[in-house]
C-alpha cells in the first residue's frame, strides 16, 4: 500500500513487523485470526490521514513477526506484554488500542491490566468478557461436548492439517463464510449453534461460501492472505486458542476487575460471534464490565470481518472515537 511504512522492531524478545502511517497520537491496531496487519489497510489510511499515528503490527505468531515454538508463549499476558513493549519501542507513553476478533481480547486486557498506558480502547466483534467461575474449555465442553471449534483447535496438528491442506481455499471459505455475504442456510435439518462442528466434519464445514468473492474482498486481497499463511502456516494463531485455560488461570488476580478507559464496541449483526451463546445477555449489560463504554454499535447485516466489510463506517466510528479520547 502506498504511504504505509513497513519495518521490523525489537519487542519483548520478538522481531515484530509493523505497518504504520501518519503522525499524531498513537493508535495501535491489533488483528485477529487468521489475519495480519493487512486487515487494517483501510483504517491505516483513515486514521493516518486525520491526525493520528496508526500502527498495525503482525502479532506474535503471525506474518513477519517471530513465531515462538512453545505453546505457552502465546498467553494473554505475553500478548498484552507485546502491546506494552510496542508502545515503548515506538517512543510513546500512551496509546489508543483497537482490536478485532482475537485482537479485541488483547486490546481489552491491555486496558484492564495497564489502564495507565491505554488512553482509549475499542473492540470489534469480540466484547470484553469478564472472567467466569469455570474455565473456558470446561464451559464449551459442557455446552457442546468436543464439537465446538475452540475445543477442536486444542490438539496440536489437527486443525493445522485441515487448514493447511489448501491455504487459498481455507482463506476464501473463512472470509466469505463468516461474512455478512455468506449464503443463508438451506433449511435442511436442524441448524447447529454458531461455532459447532457438524458430526464427522471439520472447522471449514461450519462455513457456507459462495463461488464469487463479495465486493469488499478482491482476488489480490485473497492472494495476500493466502501467501502469508502458505509461508507461516496456522500454528502461531492456533496457539492463541490453546492458551484459553492457561489465560483463565493467569488472570485470576483480576477476577471481577473492570475495564476503565473510555471504550467503543462495534459488531455486525451477521457476525457469528454475535450469535454465540450468552451474547444476548452480555451485550446489553456490557457497561457493567466496561463502565466508560461510550458507544456500542451494531452494524446491520455486517459479518465477522468488521473493518474490511464496512471500512468506511468503521473508519468513521474509529476516527470519531479517537478524536474524543483525551490526549
Amino acid at each position: 500500500m502506498a504511504d504505509v511504512t513497513h519495518r521490523e522492531i525489537d519487542v519483548n524478545g520478538l522481531r515484530m513487523h509493523v505497518a504504520e502511517r501518519g503522525e499524531g497520537p498513537l493508535v495501535v491496531l491489533l488483528h485477529g485470526f487468521p489475519e495480519s496487519w493487512y486487515s487494517w489497510r483501510h483504517q491505516l489510511a483513515a486514521l493516518g490521514d486525520t491526525g493520528f499515528r496508526a500502527v498495525a503490527p503482525d502479532q506474535r505468531g503471525y506474518g513477519g513477526t517471530t513465531r515462538p515454538e512453545a505453546i505457552d508463549r502465546y498467553t494473554l499476558l505475553d500478548l498484552v506484554g507485546d502491546v506494552v513493549g510496542l508502545v515503548a519501542a515506538l517512543g510513546e507513553q500512551r496509546a489508543i488500542v483497537v482490536g478485532h476478533d482475537w485482537g479485541a481480547p488483547v486490546a481489552w486486557h491491555t486496558a484492564l491490566l495497564r489502564p495507565d498506558l491505554v488512553a482509549g480502547v475499542a473492540g470489534l466483534s469480540v466484547p470484553f468478557t469478564p472472567r467466569m467461575p469455570q474455565s473456558p474449555m470446561a464451559g464449551w465442553r459442557t455446552a457442546f461436548g468436543d464439537r465446538f471449534y475452540q475445543v477442536y483447535f486444542q490438539e496440536p496438528g489437527v486443525a493445522e492439517r485441515e487448514l493447511e491442506a489448501d491455504v487459498r481455499e481455507t482463506m476464501r471459505r473463512l472470509l466469505i463464510g463468516a461474512s455478512g455475504d455468506r449464503p443463508a442456510p438451506d433449511g435442511d435439518g436442524e441448524r447447529l449453534p454458531a461455532g459447532v462442528l457438524p458430526p464427522g466434519g471439520g472447522f471449514l464445514d461450519t462455513l457456507r461460501a459462495t463461488d464469487e468473492l463479495p465486493p469488499w474482498i478482491s482476488e489480490a486481497d485473497l492472494d495476500f492472505y493466502a501467501g502469508e499463511f502458505a509461508r507461516t502456516g496456522f500454528t502461531g494463531g492456533l496457539n492463541w486458542y490453546r492458551n484459553q485455560d492457561r489465560n483463565w488461570e493467569l488472570l485470576a488476580p483480576w477476577h471481577g476487575a473492570v475495564v476503565t478507559p473510555p471504550a467503543l464496541y462495534v459488531v455486525g449483526t451477521r457476525d457469528p460471534v454475535f450469535a454465540f451463546p450468552g451474547m444476548d445477555r452480555l451485550l446489553p449489560n456490557l457497561r457493567m464490565f466496561v463502565p466508560n463504554l461510550l458507544d456500542s454499535v451494531q452494524l446491520d447485516g455486517a459479518g465477522h470481518w468488521t473493518q474490511q466489510e464496512r471500512p468506511d463506517e468503521v473508519s468513521e466510528r474509529l476516527v470519531a472515537f479517537c478524536r474524543g479520547v483525551p490526549s
